[in-house]
């Protein structure tokens, strides 16, 4: 007997399109009007001038790219990151040297060259953008004690 009753308010819902977009309401992406198997040409994004470096909001959080990274490869057998950020050129380049912990393996054992698990920089480290946000934020960093 409560199942009736549980079907008609579904029923309801469904067909007065409450909490549901109508079919002449169109969505807007921000990609522009472009399906999904396309391009967009549509520049949503530009990278930030070149800046100093952006304070941490966070323990532990991997420092931001304070630097467009427009062009820049990285593939299995050359990364153009370090061209000025690794140990050998860090101190020539002033650019911020890789942290020790990106010569270490799983075992914790020192490495001559930078480990596999720490070569693709940009899973961790991203570069920053001039772009609105997508949704309101409110984060505000915690006390640093």
């Amino acid at each position: 007997m409560r199942l009736i009753p549980a079907l008609a308010l579904a029923a309801t819902v469904l067909f007065s399109g409450t909490g549901l977009v109508s079919a002449q309401e169109k969505l807007l992406s921000e990609r522009g009007d472009v399906s999904i198997d396309q391009t967009s040409k549509v520049d949503m994004f530009r990278p930030e001038k070149d800046k100093e470096n952006i304070p941490r909001n966070f323990q532990k959080q991997p420092p931001l790219i304070p630097h467009s990274v427009k062009g820049y490869v990285v593939t299995q057998n050359f990364n153009k990151c370090m061209d000025c950020h690794s140990k050998e050129r860090a101190e020539e380049t002033g650019a911020t040297k890789v942290a020790k912990s990106h010569y270490l393996d799983r075992e914790d054992k020192k490495l001559q060259t930078i480990s596999p698990r720490r070569y693709f920089c940009m899973q961790c480290h991203v570069p920053q953008f001039d772009a609105k946000p997508l949704v309101e934020n409110n984060y505000k960093p915690a006390a640093k004690n």
